[in-house]
Protein backbone atom coordinates (compact mmCIF):
# COMPACT_ATOMS: atom_id res chain seq x y z
CA UNK A 1 0.00 0.00 0.00
CA UNK A 2 0.86 3.67 -0.92
CA UNK A 3 2.64 5.39 2.34
CA UNK A 4 0.06 7.38 3.86
CA UNK A 5 2.15 10.26 5.21
CA UNK A 6 3.91 10.35 1.94
CA UNK A 7 0.24 10.75 0.37
CA UNK A 8 -0.93 13.47 2.48
CA UNK A 9 2.20 15.58 2.29
CA UNK A 10 1.53 15.77 -1.17
CA UNK A 11 -2.23 16.81 -0.58
CA UNK A 12 -0.80 19.38 1.95
CA UNK A 13 1.44 20.46 -0.54
CA UNK A 14 -0.49 20.57 -3.87
CA UNK A 15 -2.39 24.28 -4.98
CA UNK A 16 -5.12 23.23 -6.54
CA UNK A 17 -6.01 26.75 -8.25
CA UNK A 18 -2.17 26.74 -9.78
CA UNK A 19 -1.66 26.33 -13.26
CA UNK A 20 -1.80 22.07 -14.51
CA UNK A 21 1.62 20.91 -13.88
CA UNK A 22 3.43 19.85 -17.06
CA UNK A 23 5.68 17.50 -15.07
CA UNK A 24 2.88 16.16 -13.06
CA UNK A 25 0.26 13.50 -13.70
CA UNK A 26 -3.38 13.40 -15.16
CA UNK A 27 -4.62 16.96 -14.26
CA UNK A 28 -1.55 18.17 -13.28
CA UNK A 29 -1.94 16.46 -10.15
CA UNK A 30 0.95 15.08 -7.70
CA UNK A 31 0.11 11.25 -7.73
CA UNK A 32 2.21 8.46 -8.84
CA UNK A 33 -0.44 5.61 -10.40
CA UNK A 34 1.13 3.65 -7.19
CA UNK A 35 -0.25 5.64 -4.87
CA UNK A 36 -3.19 6.54 -6.78
CA UNK A 37 -7.03 5.72 -4.98
CA UNK A 38 -8.18 5.56 -9.24
CA UNK A 39 -5.83 4.28 -12.09
CA UNK A 40 -6.65 5.69 -15.66
CA UNK A 41 -5.27 2.43 -18.06
CA UNK A 42 -4.63 4.08 -21.40
CA UNK A 43 -5.00 1.76 -24.50
CA UNK A 44 -3.53 3.23 -27.75
CA UNK A 45 -5.70 0.39 -29.93
CA UNK A 46 -7.96 1.04 -33.20
CA UNK A 47 -7.10 -1.59 -35.25
CA UNK A 48 -10.39 -2.28 -36.81
CA UNK A 49 -12.07 0.94 -36.87
CA UNK A 50 -14.05 1.16 -39.94
CA UNK A 51 -14.60 4.67 -41.27
CA UNK A 52 -12.00 7.52 -39.36
CA UNK A 53 -8.89 6.44 -37.60
CA UNK A 54 -7.14 8.64 -34.83
CA UNK A 55 -9.13 7.13 -31.47
CA UNK A 56 -5.46 5.38 -30.48
CA UNK A 57 -4.31 9.56 -30.14
CA UNK A 58 -7.05 9.84 -27.61
CA UNK A 59 -5.00 9.04 -24.29
CA UNK A 60 -2.58 11.14 -25.04
CA UNK A 61 -4.34 14.32 -25.99
CA UNK A 62 -6.44 13.70 -23.34
CA UNK A 63 -3.49 13.69 -21.34
CA UNK A 64 -2.29 17.03 -22.42
CA UNK A 65 -5.54 18.67 -22.83
CA UNK A 66 -6.21 17.51 -18.89
CA UNK A 67 -3.79 19.99 -17.69
CA UNK A 68 -6.61 22.78 -18.47
CA UNK A 69 -9.26 21.51 -15.99
CA UNK A 70 -10.22 23.14 -13.51
CA UNK A 71 -10.02 20.78 -10.48
CA UNK A 72 -13.43 22.14 -8.40
CA UNK A 73 -16.34 20.36 -8.33
CA UNK A 74 -19.13 22.49 -6.61
CA UNK A 75 -20.60 18.76 -5.60
CA UNK A 76 -17.26 17.22 -4.89
CA UNK A 77 -14.98 19.93 -3.60
CA UNK A 78 -12.51 17.88 -2.35
CA UNK A 79 -12.56 15.56 -5.80
CA UNK A 80 -9.00 16.32 -6.56
CA UNK A 81 -7.86 14.99 -3.25
CA UNK A 82 -9.35 11.37 -4.58
CA UNK A 83 -5.66 10.01 -5.86
CA UNK A 84 -5.93 9.92 -9.60
CA UNK A 85 -3.16 9.31 -11.46
CA UNK A 86 -2.64 7.40 -15.24
CA UNK A 87 -0.18 5.04 -16.05
CA UNK A 88 1.95 5.07 -19.18
CA UNK A 89 0.80 3.58 -22.28
CA UNK A 90 1.81 -0.20 -22.82
CA UNK A 91 4.31 0.14 -25.69
CA UNK A 92 3.52 -3.65 -27.03
CA UNK A 93 -0.07 -2.54 -27.42
CA UNK A 94 0.74 0.75 -29.38
CA UNK A 95 3.02 -1.05 -31.89
CA UNK A 96 0.73 -3.70 -32.39
CA UNK A 97 -2.12 -1.28 -33.82
CA UNK A 98 0.23 0.74 -35.60
CA UNK A 99 1.47 -2.09 -37.80
CA UNK A 100 -1.73 -3.87 -38.01
CA UNK A 101 -4.02 -1.02 -38.55
CA UNK A 102 -3.04 -0.22 -41.71
CA UNK A 103 -4.10 -4.26 -43.11
CA UNK A 104 -6.61 -3.58 -41.29
CA UNK A 105 -7.91 -0.98 -43.81
CA UNK A 106 -6.86 -2.51 -46.72
CA UNK A 107 -9.00 -5.35 -45.89
CA UNK A 108 -11.91 -3.22 -44.97
CA UNK A 109 -11.21 -1.50 -48.48
CA UNK A 110 -10.94 -4.95 -50.03
CA UNK A 111 -14.50 -6.02 -48.43
CA UNK A 112 -15.93 -2.68 -49.98
CA UNK A 113 -14.55 -3.12 -53.06
CA UNK A 114 -16.66 -6.49 -53.29
CA UNK A 115 -13.85 -8.75 -52.80
CA UNK A 116 -12.10 -9.30 -55.95
CA UNK A 117 -11.22 -12.69 -56.09
CA UNK A 118 -7.74 -11.68 -57.81
CA UNK A 119 -6.38 -10.35 -54.00
CA UNK A 120 -8.75 -13.12 -52.16
CA UNK A 121 -5.26 -15.03 -50.99
CA UNK A 122 -3.56 -11.89 -50.02
CA UNK A 123 -6.94 -10.92 -47.60
CA UNK A 124 -8.29 -13.71 -46.89
CA UNK A 125 -6.24 -14.64 -43.63
CA UNK A 126 -6.19 -11.11 -42.63
CA UNK A 127 -9.51 -11.30 -39.94
CA UNK A 128 -7.68 -14.37 -38.17
CA UNK A 129 -4.63 -12.08 -37.70
CA UNK A 130 -6.33 -9.01 -36.11
CA UNK A 131 -8.39 -11.01 -34.02
CA UNK A 132 -5.10 -13.35 -32.70
CA UNK A 133 -3.61 -9.64 -31.85
CA UNK A 134 -6.98 -8.96 -30.20
CA UNK A 135 -6.99 -11.54 -27.83
CA UNK A 136 -3.78 -10.35 -26.84
CA UNK A 137 -4.55 -7.33 -25.78
CA UNK A 138 -7.64 -8.36 -24.16
CA UNK A 139 -5.61 -10.88 -22.04
CA UNK A 140 -3.17 -8.19 -20.71
CA UNK A 141 -5.67 -5.84 -20.25
CA UNK A 142 -7.50 -8.48 -17.89
CA UNK A 143 -4.19 -9.40 -16.42
CA UNK A 144 -3.54 -5.13 -15.64
CA UNK A 145 -6.59 -4.29 -14.50
CA UNK A 146 -7.29 -7.68 -12.88
CA UNK A 147 -3.63 -6.63 -10.71
CA UNK A 148 -4.74 -3.77 -10.08
CA UNK A 149 -8.67 -4.19 -8.82
CA UNK A 150 -6.79 -6.48 -6.16
CA UNK A 151 -4.17 -3.84 -5.14
CA UNK A 152 -7.74 -1.83 -4.29
CA UNK A 153 -7.58 0.62 -6.96
CA UNK A 154 -10.29 1.67 -9.05
CA UNK A 155 -10.30 1.25 -12.68
CA UNK A 156 -11.13 3.68 -15.41
CA UNK A 157 -9.73 2.33 -19.10
CA UNK A 158 -9.19 4.91 -21.91
CA UNK A 159 -9.05 3.81 -25.67
CA UNK A 160 -8.56 3.56 -28.05
CA UNK A 161 -11.37 2.12 -29.95
CA UNK A 162 -15.09 0.69 -28.38
CA UNK A 163 -13.17 -2.70 -28.77
CA UNK A 164 -10.65 -2.43 -25.87
CA UNK A 165 -12.28 -3.01 -22.53
CA UNK A 166 -13.38 -6.22 -23.14
CA UNK A 167 -10.52 -7.76 -21.09
CA UNK A 168 -11.38 -5.07 -18.30
CA UNK A 169 -15.41 -6.16 -17.94
CA UNK A 170 -14.27 -10.03 -17.93
CA UNK A 171 -11.74 -9.04 -14.79
CA UNK A 172 -14.36 -7.21 -13.31
CA UNK A 173 -16.86 -10.48 -14.17
CA UNK A 174 -14.00 -12.95 -12.12
CA UNK A 175 -14.66 -10.25 -9.05
CA UNK A 176 -18.64 -9.74 -9.20
CA UNK A 177 -21.47 -12.43 -9.23
CA UNK A 178 -23.71 -9.86 -11.14
CA UNK A 179 -23.47 -6.58 -12.74
CA UNK A 180 -25.11 -4.70 -15.41
CA UNK A 181 -23.26 -2.37 -17.99
CA UNK A 182 -24.87 1.11 -18.65
CA UNK A 183 -23.77 2.34 -22.31
CA UNK A 184 -23.64 5.52 -23.71
CA UNK A 185 -23.03 5.50 -27.89
CA UNK A 186 -24.65 6.24 -31.20
CA UNK A 187 -24.18 2.39 -32.03
CA UNK A 188 -25.81 -0.67 -30.51
CA UNK A 189 -21.76 -2.21 -31.39
CA UNK A 190 -23.85 -5.55 -31.04
CA UNK A 191 -22.95 -6.93 -34.54
CA UNK A 192 -21.28 -10.47 -34.50
CA UNK A 193 -17.41 -10.23 -35.65
CA UNK A 194 -18.33 -6.90 -37.75
CA UNK A 195 -16.14 -7.36 -41.02
CA UNK A 196 -14.71 -10.69 -39.95
CA UNK A 197 -13.24 -9.52 -36.65
CA UNK A 198 -14.27 -11.10 -33.45
CA UNK A 199 -12.83 -7.90 -31.59
CA UNK A 200 -14.09 -5.19 -33.59
CA UNK A 201 -15.05 -2.20 -31.84
CA UNK A 202 -18.58 -2.63 -33.54
CA UNK A 203 -18.85 -5.92 -31.46
CA UNK A 204 -17.77 -4.99 -27.83
CA UNK A 205 -21.25 -4.94 -26.26
CA UNK A 206 -22.10 -8.63 -28.23
CA UNK A 207 -18.85 -9.87 -26.55
CA UNK A 208 -19.92 -8.51 -23.41
CA UNK A 209 -23.40 -10.20 -23.50
CA UNK A 210 -20.98 -13.74 -23.61
CA UNK A 211 -20.08 -12.84 -20.22
CA UNK A 212 -22.41 -14.98 -17.57
CA UNK A 213 -22.29 -12.43 -14.98
CA UNK A 214 -23.45 -9.40 -17.40
CA UNK A 215 -26.90 -9.47 -16.46
CA UNK A 216 -28.24 -6.27 -17.67
CA UNK A 217 -27.45 -3.92 -20.99
CA UNK A 218 -28.61 -0.41 -21.24
CA UNK A 219 -27.80 1.30 -23.76
CA UNK A 220 -28.56 5.09 -24.20
CA UNK A 221 -28.28 7.70 -27.12
CA UNK A 222 -28.10 5.37 -29.87
CA UNK A 223 -29.30 6.48 -33.05
CA UNK A 224 -27.85 4.20 -35.67
CA UNK A 225 -27.97 0.40 -35.46
CA UNK A 226 -28.68 -2.23 -37.91
CA UNK A 227 -31.67 -4.77 -38.48
CA UNK A 228 -29.56 -7.36 -36.88
CA UNK A 229 -28.79 -5.66 -33.47
CA UNK A 230 -32.84 -4.32 -33.63
CA UNK A 231 -33.40 -8.37 -33.46
CA UNK A 232 -30.96 -9.70 -30.70
CA UNK A 233 -32.09 -6.82 -28.98
CA UNK A 234 -36.07 -7.95 -29.08
CA UNK A 235 -35.29 -11.24 -28.57
CA UNK A 236 -33.51 -10.45 -25.55
CA UNK A 237 -35.83 -11.25 -23.40
CA UNK A 238 -35.13 -7.87 -21.67
CA UNK A 239 -31.75 -8.50 -20.99
CA UNK A 240 -30.75 -5.74 -23.83
CA UNK A 241 -32.61 -2.65 -23.09
CA UNK A 242 -32.64 0.12 -25.58
CA UNK A 243 -33.13 3.83 -25.05
CA UNK A 244 -32.78 4.99 -28.55
CA UNK A 245 -31.83 8.88 -28.99
CA UNK A 246 -35.29 8.81 -31.21
CA UNK A 247 -36.77 7.54 -27.78
CA UNK A 248 -35.50 10.73 -25.70
CA UNK A 249 -35.75 12.68 -28.16
CA UNK A 250 -40.27 12.03 -28.06
CA UNK A 251 -40.11 12.10 -24.55
CA UNK A 252 -38.71 15.85 -24.75
CA UNK A 253 -40.81 16.59 -27.45
CA UNK A 254 -43.56 15.54 -25.23
CA UNK A 255 -42.63 17.55 -23.02
CA UNK A 256 -41.36 15.22 -20.18
CA UNK A 257 -38.11 16.17 -18.37
CA UNK A 258 -34.86 15.04 -18.39
CA UNK A 259 -35.18 14.12 -14.69
CA UNK A 260 -38.18 12.01 -15.21
CA UNK A 261 -36.44 10.03 -18.31
CA UNK A 262 -33.22 9.47 -16.23
CA UNK A 263 -35.25 7.82 -13.96
CA UNK A 264 -36.65 5.39 -16.63
CA UNK A 265 -33.01 4.59 -17.56
CA UNK A 266 -31.77 3.27 -13.66
CA UNK A 267 -34.98 1.77 -13.03
CA UNK A 268 -33.52 -0.57 -15.67
CA UNK A 269 -30.21 -0.70 -14.01
CA UNK A 270 -29.14 -3.17 -11.32
CA UNK A 271 -27.12 -2.14 -7.81
CA UNK A 272 -23.40 -2.57 -9.64
CA UNK A 273 -23.26 -1.28 -13.20
CA UNK A 274 -20.01 -1.07 -15.35
CA UNK A 275 -20.47 2.43 -17.33
CA UNK A 276 -18.78 2.16 -20.83
CA UNK A 277 -18.84 5.69 -22.80
CA UNK A 278 -18.23 5.82 -26.26
CA UNK A 279 -17.85 9.26 -26.87
CA UNK A 280 -19.79 9.45 -30.19
CA UNK A 281 -22.88 9.08 -27.64
CA UNK A 282 -22.51 12.96 -27.65
CA UNK A 283 -23.61 15.65 -30.09
CA UNK A 284 -20.98 15.31 -32.79
CA UNK A 285 -20.72 19.45 -32.03
CA UNK A 286 -18.95 18.03 -28.87
CA UNK A 287 -16.76 14.99 -30.33
CA UNK A 288 -16.11 16.22 -33.99
CA UNK A 289 -13.18 14.00 -34.39
CA UNK A 290 -14.29 10.50 -33.53
CA UNK A 291 -14.34 7.95 -35.81
CA UNK A 292 -17.96 7.26 -36.97
CA UNK A 293 -19.94 10.59 -35.56
CA UNK A 294 -24.02 10.51 -36.05
CA UNK A 295 -26.39 13.65 -35.96
CA UNK A 296 -28.34 14.16 -32.67
CA UNK A 297 -26.76 12.98 -29.14
CA UNK A 298 -26.92 13.49 -25.80
CA UNK A 299 -25.40 17.26 -24.58
CA UNK A 300 -23.00 17.11 -21.42
CA UNK A 301 -24.74 18.13 -19.20
CA UNK A 302 -27.46 15.21 -20.07
CA UNK A 303 -24.72 12.50 -19.67
CA UNK A 304 -22.53 13.57 -16.44
CA UNK A 305 -26.56 14.60 -14.96
CA UNK A 306 -27.26 10.67 -15.53
CA UNK A 307 -24.07 9.39 -14.25
CA UNK A 308 -24.80 12.15 -10.86
CA UNK A 309 -28.17 10.73 -10.68
CA UNK A 310 -27.47 7.31 -11.07
CA UNK A 311 -24.79 7.76 -8.02
CA UNK A 312 -27.48 9.35 -5.83
CA UNK A 313 -29.38 6.69 -6.52
CA UNK A 314 -27.02 4.20 -4.62
CA UNK A 315 -26.10 2.27 -7.66
CA UNK A 316 -21.94 1.35 -6.95
CA UNK A 317 -20.18 2.16 -11.06
CA UNK A 318 -17.58 -0.71 -10.15
CA UNK A 319 -15.78 0.21 -13.38
CA UNK A 320 -15.58 2.51 -16.03
CA UNK A 321 -14.45 2.94 -19.86
CA UNK A 322 -14.04 6.15 -22.06
CA UNK A 323 -13.37 5.52 -25.79
CA UNK A 324 -13.28 6.53 -29.23
CA UNK A 325 -11.94 10.56 -28.34
CA UNK A 326 -9.84 11.11 -31.37
CA UNK A 327 -7.78 14.73 -31.72
CA UNK A 328 -9.26 15.50 -35.04
CA UNK A 329 -7.91 18.97 -36.16
CA UNK A 330 -8.87 20.65 -32.85
CA UNK A 331 -8.04 20.57 -29.40
CA UNK A 332 -12.00 20.47 -28.51
CA UNK A 333 -12.06 16.95 -28.80
CA UNK A 334 -9.47 16.52 -26.01
CA UNK A 335 -10.71 19.04 -23.90
CA UNK A 336 -14.51 17.73 -23.95
CA UNK A 337 -12.90 13.96 -23.09
CA UNK A 338 -10.86 15.06 -20.72
CA UNK A 339 -13.56 17.04 -18.61
CA UNK A 340 -15.65 13.97 -19.47
CA UNK A 341 -12.52 11.43 -17.73
CA UNK A 342 -12.83 13.30 -14.73
CA UNK A 343 -16.23 13.22 -14.06
CA UNK A 344 -16.40 9.83 -14.64
CA UNK A 345 -13.23 9.26 -12.05
CA UNK A 346 -14.92 11.38 -9.75
CA UNK A 347 -18.57 10.03 -9.31
CA UNK A 348 -17.19 6.53 -10.18
CA UNK A 349 -15.43 7.13 -6.45
CA UNK A 350 -18.78 8.49 -5.25
CA UNK A 351 -20.38 5.50 -5.59
CA UNK A 352 -17.48 3.23 -3.82
CA UNK A 353 -17.36 5.58 -1.20
CA UNK A 354 -13.97 7.06 -2.10
CA UNK A 355 -15.10 10.41 -2.42
CA UNK A 356 -18.33 12.61 -0.69
CA UNK A 357 -20.69 14.32 -3.04
CA UNK A 358 -22.46 17.02 -0.92
CA UNK A 359 -26.05 15.54 -0.02
CA UNK A 360 -24.37 12.20 0.30
CA UNK A 361 -21.93 10.26 2.77
CA UNK A 362 -19.13 8.28 2.63
CA UNK A 363 -18.40 4.77 3.89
Amino acid sequence: MPNSDAFAQKIASFDPNALGDAAGNLFGLPFTPEEARVVVVPVPWEVTVSYRAGTAEGPAAIREASLQVDLYDSEIPDAWKLGLAMEDADEAIASASQQLRPLAAEYIGWLEAGQPQASRQQYEGVPAQVTAAGDVMRESLKAKTGALLDAGKSVVLLGGDHSTPLGYIQALAERHESFGILQFDAHCDLRPAYEGFKYSHASIMYNALEIPQMKKLVQVGIRDFCQQEAELIEHSNGRVALFSQRFLSDEKFAKKSWKKVCGKIIAQLPKKVYLSFDIDGLDPKLCPGTGTPVPGGLEYEEATYLIRTLVREGIEIIGCDLNEVAPGDTEWNAIVGARLLYQLCNWMAVSQGRLKAKGMSAE
